[in-house]
């Protein structure tokens, strides 16, 4: 089984505020909850914390401020959090700086692309909601890589970002359980056995709970750069959050800083798209949930390229010293995979010229994002820039890029199950653990939040393998490996890529979310509905025999392979540039599947080697790197490992002996003293075990026969 369940380990932070004031929780009325295991984490209904408003010395009740889980931040790990920990029965409170923003994108309103699509799909398998909203809210859809392998084919959504933000707002202030505060989460409370007790506001106000979830984004010490000039933000016009970094390193954990940038908006009035290469949506409309209630279609916005110019290069060349980065006043790594576009001109120096795409932000405002033009440049220079690219000559901006540099601590300090290593029921989700990305941020989000209620509940905690998906991958990634550059997800990054496609996240991980209780009866009825249709599919086209001519020739011309008199229609899908398309075309198809199904059903049948070589691959791999290692192992004793191992291996303190050979640093040599180490270990604890069973026999043996002695003289 790649789904492991661990017991409860530790992990996350996350704060937020923009009124002055916090408002009151809003919620739906809370059915009566179930009790608790742990007295400190039982339900409290609506009733009760309604009741008794003032305690004998006149205060505020303080059960009304009594939570299971806490999350705090209202960004996209935030809202999952919050989502999967109240549809789990925790009574859940919500704390974000401003309520008007919650699952706000701040960047590049869109939501997919290679690897990270696979993340949403898995996300919507366990039972989340970033791809439904993003079905919903789809401003252009188009299928990435479609020529090449399914491992690779990624699907992306251009969304409308305000409609994004107000349909997930109405999907957290709708769900039973779920309450939302306005405040900044200042201090993170410890009681006397380690263990999380609840959050202090920058206003004084305590709230209690078992677990708390920290999903600060950029807002953590935030503070935003155009050119030599900063002001202190989480993003542009919303405050930053202060004294929780410098509490979080009072607590003992390690903190760094990253950054990252937003590029500027242009008015789309003032584009002359003539000069622009138009990027159409699909005409066959991609889903990222596996729920047909969203798969609504709507029409299609048209998003643009064009391309740097040898005067835009000349500008950035000219001005390096005046960005936070070359000019030495921000020193925080930006990301690698999305750089700014005078990293872009510095590190390939030899390309002529970038693509930037212009983006609508929604569809009744005249915003466009430019994609691949972020920059720290001074606001006076970015017109000009803009100006350069073709297209562009005359237009206007509307808002100015910036950078952003926050406080973030190193996922290492998290358990596989995003607890963290220090305190029971703290964790840390999303770009506090320094990812990038609002897919990283909700896979890292469902997770937590499913702990989160799974620990204030006293149950044990859910662990996503490596091996089982690319949440799995993503947060081995981050706990495992000293990562001091944001992290985004990729394709390459997954060594089981074909065994986690889009199309199976629903078949990997929807039996998980039932078994968890995120995915509903009339979800599950459609999940195994589809999959029956698919099984029955797949033992249809195994014993159906055709011999059409007119077939047969289309399918050697498609194919370059001849065909037999009589195949099979599994032995012809499995030709190569053979699609389920051409057996609709011929009356062979299955009119009542879907173009999901027919995809799972092609996929299954074309790739059956390859899938089940690697499946092979994977289970062998499996028995070896799931060998758990003792969480007191002392490294630094072990003098055959290399002094770095030793530091690596003792900072990081890895679940698993594979989670310690993918820790930087740890050679296959040290990873050879490790088993020999486990070996010995196991060896030793063998013969102790069994010269524990022979005294214990001896010692029998010697109570029998003075026991015999006795009956015997007692007798005489």
């Amino acid at each position: 089984m790649l789904l492991r369940l661990r017991p409860p380990g530790a992990a996350a932070a996350a704060a937020s505020l923009s009124s002055l004031f916090p408002s009151a929780p809003f919620t739906r009325a809370l059915p009566s909850p179930s009790c608790r295991q742990r007295p400190r984490a039982r339900r409290l209904s609506a009733a009760a914390a309604s009741s008794s408003p003032k305690d004998s010395g006149g205060r505020l009740d303080a059960l009304r401020e009594r939570y299971d889980v806490i999350v705090v931040g209202g960004g996209h790990a935030g809202c999952e959090a919050a989502l999967a920990s109240a549809r789990l029965g925790a009574r859940t409170l919500l704390l974000t700086l401003n309520i008007d923003r919650i699952a706000w994108q701040p960047c590049n309103p869109a939501v997919g692309g290679p690897a990270k699509s696979q993340l949403v799909h898995e996300v919507d398998a366990l039972g989340g909601d970033i791809g439904k909203i993003a079905d919903r809210c789809y401003l252009q859809k188009r299928v990435l890589n479609s020529s090449k392998g399914p491992a690779v084919r990624a699907l992306r959504a251009q969304t409308d970002k305000r409609e994004y933000a107000v349909e997930m707002r109405k999907v957290v202030e709708s769900t039973q359980n779920l309450f939302i505060r306005e405040a900044m989460a200042t201090e993170v409370m410890i009681g006397k056995n380690d263990s999380v007790e609840g959050v202090r506001t920058f206003f004084g106000m305590d709230f209690y709970a078992p677990s708390v979830v920290l999903t600060t984004g950029t807002f953590m010490s935030g503070k935003i750069w155009v050119g030599r000039t900063s002001m202190p933000a989480g993003r542009a016009g919303e405050s930053a959050s202060h004294g929780l970094t410098e509490n979080l390193q009072h607590l003992g954990f390690e903190t760094d800083r990253l950054k990252t940038g937003t590029p500027p908006r242009i008015d789309r009035r003032t584009v002359d798209f003539s000069r622009l290469e138009a990027q159409h949506g699909d005409e066959e409309v991609g889903w990222f949930s596996f729920d047909p209630e969203f798969h609504v279609e709507r029409e299609q916005m048209c998003c643009y390229l064009t391309r740097t110019t040898k005067d835009t290069h000349q500008i950035v060349t000219d001005n390096l010293d005046e960005t936070p980065t070359y000019g030495g006043w921000v020193e925080a790594k930006g990301p690698r995979y999305c750089p700014a576009i005078e990293d872009k001109i510095v590190r390939f120096k030899d390309k002529e010229s970038h693509q930037v795409f212009l983006e609508p932000e929604g569809r009744d405002v005249p915003e466009l994002y430019l994609q691949g033009f972020s920059t720290g440049l001074p606001e006076r220079l970015q017109l000009p820039l803009v100006r350069t690219l073709p297209g562009l000559e005359n237009c206007v901006m509307l808002r100015p890029a910036y950078a952003v540099e926050y406080d973030y601590l190193p996922a290492y300090q998290c358990s596989r199950s995003l607890m963290t290593k220090k305190f029971e029921g703290l964790f840390f989700s999303g770009q506090i653990n320094g990812t990038t990305g609002y897919e990283e941020a909700a896979a890292q989000g469902i997770v937590s939040g499913i702990n989160a209620a799974r620990h204030s509940d006293g149950k044990s905690l859910i662990v996503l393998e490596r091996e089982s998906s690319y949440i799995g991958t993503l947060i081995d990634d981050l706990v495992t490996k000293d990562l001091r550059e944001p992290y985004r997800m990729l394709t390459s990054r997954s060594e089981h890529r074909l065994l986690f496609r889009s199309d199976n996240a629903d078949s990997r991980l929807t039996p998980l979310g039932r078994d968890i209780g995120l995915i509903d009866d009339r979800c599950w009825e459609l999940y195994q509905s589809k999959q029956a249709r698919i099984k029955e599919e797949k033992e249809r086209l195994k014993h159906t025999r055709v011999s059409g001519e007119e077939f047969a020739a289309e399918v050697t011309a498609v194919s370059n392979q001849p065909i037999k008199q009589s195949s099979t229609l599994e032995a012809i899908l499995k030709k190569p540039h053979v699609q389920y398309k051409l057996l609709d075309k011929h009356g062979y198809g299955n009119e009542h599947l879907s173009r999901i199904e027919k995809d799972c059903v092609e996929i299954d049948i074309k790739y059956e080697g390859f899938i089940a070589r690697q499946q092979s691959q994977l289970q062998q791999i499996i028995n070896q790197e799931h060998r758990k290692l003792p969480d007191d192992l002392d490294y630094h004793s072990m003098k055959n490992l290399s002094l770095e191992a030793r530091e690596k291996l003792s900072k990081v303190r890895p679940q698993t002996l594979g989670q310690a050979g993918r820790i930087g640093g740890v050679s296959p040599a040290d990873m050879t003293v490790l088993l020999i180490s486990m070996e010995s270990t196991r060896r030793m604890a063998e013969y102790r075990r069994k010269q524990d069973m022979l005294r214990s026999a001896a010692v029998k043996a010697d109570d029998s026969s003075d026991e015999v002695v006795h009956v015997s003289a007692t007798t005489s």
